[in-house]
């Protein structure tokens, strides 16, 4: 059986945030992994989570916090090939948020899970810090930046 970045990010769903002033030492280890400064786990750490995870199976990384950053990693692809297995979504975040030339907009990261069979404008994705954890959720594809295919 050959290990893909979806099939080890699944191992880690339910892993959270720590509750108020700790922090998690997993969600810590992985922010730390390619920045020095976060102090706890509360701030975004979508991207820590896939570098990780990448890390951990030598695939190419962003080595950014920032969740754009993966917007130059891998090969672009359309949404329409995307793959479950080591395919990113790389996805806007807030209101009249800048498109994908703009790097260092906030944004979010995660693996492609799957297109949504009873919705055609949502895409499900396999991320860190979706509602504070490693969690499956949907977002609308108008959101979407750019997929990336990393092997």
């Amino acid at each position: 059986m050959q290990i893909t970045a979806f099939s080890l990010a699944e191992r880690f769903v339910g892993l959270q945030e720590a509750a108020g002033s700790a922090s998690s030492p997993a969600v810590l280890a992985m922010l730390r992994l390619d920045a020095a400064w976060p102090e706890g786990d509360d701030v975004p750490w979508c991207s820590a989570f896939i570098n990780y995870v990448c890390w951990l199976l030598r695939l190419p990384r962003s080595k950014s916090l920032s969740a754009r950053s993966w917007l130059a990693v891998g090969e672009p692809i359309s949404l329409a090939d995307a793959k479950k297995g080591s395919d990113i979504v790389v996805l806007s975040r807030g209101a009249n948020a800048p498109g994908a030339a703009v790097l260092d907009a906030p944004g979010h990261v995660g693996f492609f899970a799957a297109m949504d069979p009873e919705d055609p404008k949502v895409v499900w994705v396999l991320g860190g810090n979706q509602g504070d954890c490693v969690s499956v959720a949907p977002f609308p594809i108008g959101r979407m930046l750019g997929v990336r295919r990393l092997s």
